[in-house]
């Protein structure tokens, strides 16, 4: 049983994450205490709870303290089968975490492709939305051989939630290694500026004040389109840089009473330090996903991070209690820096 402090690092709900996963790869059971302390609310919130119990679905675990508000979590798992599974979260909990709690354990050495319909939030704060996944990060897992098509079947954003996100994960036998020196300068941006339930008129702004600045700033042109979904309210921004070897996605999302301006604000800035950033390399946010798959892949990786950040670190620490693989972080909190692992 691997004994893991939930308070340690970011103290946040990627730890109860990374374990998860972990426990199910390598058929190692852990006792989590102190989860989520680092945060507002600690325990188990729904979006934590439904990825315990996704894990425990796929992997026929025996689990103790899966409820609302725990701070205590066991977790036991058994052998990992693949198949068609549905996770409702039942609020605006993050689709994407659900999904990047289950992904690598239907992939990894399986034999059978795996379907996931997850509901709850595609669009909110604190985690990946749907456009970074389907962009970003599922490009970067191309990169290492694994396979995973999304789609969003339909928008989910704060409070409301009720969006639809659905996956089909391809077995793979063996993951490969990444070498990311830096990223090519980004010489063209595209992006959406997208309302739900709101007036079309919020998504023009969003996308004036973001070709604005960006050309301020930067010296870049932008290309947003504008588009109107269904659902909501909610908005969002996104902006696309044409960086190698994957496009780099940032975004901004629309609040009660936050206006246009600020969500154009929000996505631009992020743009603009990726942009600034020597050598950018991988994105900050990227960086802190790849660490589990690459900790598996075969032979060495190496790559530069725009920015080191907690949750990097804390994501290392976490794989490091599971796998005995050497990871090696190089760089100052909040600046560029370059991660190792052995081969």
């Amino acid at each position: 049983m691997i004994e893991i402090d939930g308070s340690v690092g970011e103290g946040g709900g990627q730890i109860l994450r990374t374990s998860l996963a972990l426990a199910l790869l390598t058929g190692r059971p852990f006792h989590l205490r102190k989860i989520r302390a680092g945060r507002s609310k600690p325990g188990l919130q729904p979006q934590h709870l439904m990825s315990v119990r996704a894990a425990a679905a796929i992997g026929q675990a025996h689990v103790q303290g899966d409820a609302l508000s725990s701070k205590e979590l066991v977790f036991e798992p058994g052998a990992v089968i693949p198949g068609k599974y549905t996770f409702a979260i039942g609020t605006a909990g993050a689709t994407s975490l659900v999904l990047h709690t289950v992904y690598l354990p239907l992939a990894w050495r399986q034999t059978a492709p795996s379907e996931l319909i997850i509901t709850g939030g595609t669009h909110v704060t604190a985690s990946p939305c749907f456009h970074f996944l389907d962009t970003t990060w599922r490009a970067y897992l191309e990169l290492l051989g694994l396979h995973i098509s999304l789609r969003m079947r339909r928008p989910g954003f704060y409070p409301r939630g009720g969006g639809v996100l659905e996956a089909h994960i391809q077995p793979v036998a063996e993951l490969r290694g990444l070498q990311v020196a830096e990223s090519n300068a980004a010489d063209h941006i595209k992006g959406i500026s997208a309302v739900a339930g709101l007036p079309e008129q919020i998504a023009q702004r969003q996308a004036r004040r973001a070709t604005s600045r960006l050309r301020e700033l930067v010296g870049l042109e932008a290309d947003i389109e504008v588009e109107v979904w269904p659902g909501g309210p909610g908005t969002i921004l996104t902006l696309e840089l044409n960086t190698a070897p994957v496009p780099t996605l940032f975004f901004g999302l629309g609040a009660r009473g936050k206006p246009a301006e600020r969500v154009a604000d929000e996505a631009v800035a992020q743009a603009v330090a990726y942009l600034n950033a020597e050598p950018a390399g991988v994105d900050a946010h990227s960086a802190d996903q790849l660490v589990l798959p690459l900790a598996l892949a075969q032979g060495a990786s190496r790559f530069n991070v725009a920015a080191v950040t907690t949750h990097l670190l804390t994501n290392v620490a976490v794989i490091r209690q599971f796998l005995d693989r050497t990871i090696e972080c190089v760089g100052e909190e909040g600046e560029p820096g370059t991660v190792t692992i052995s081969g």
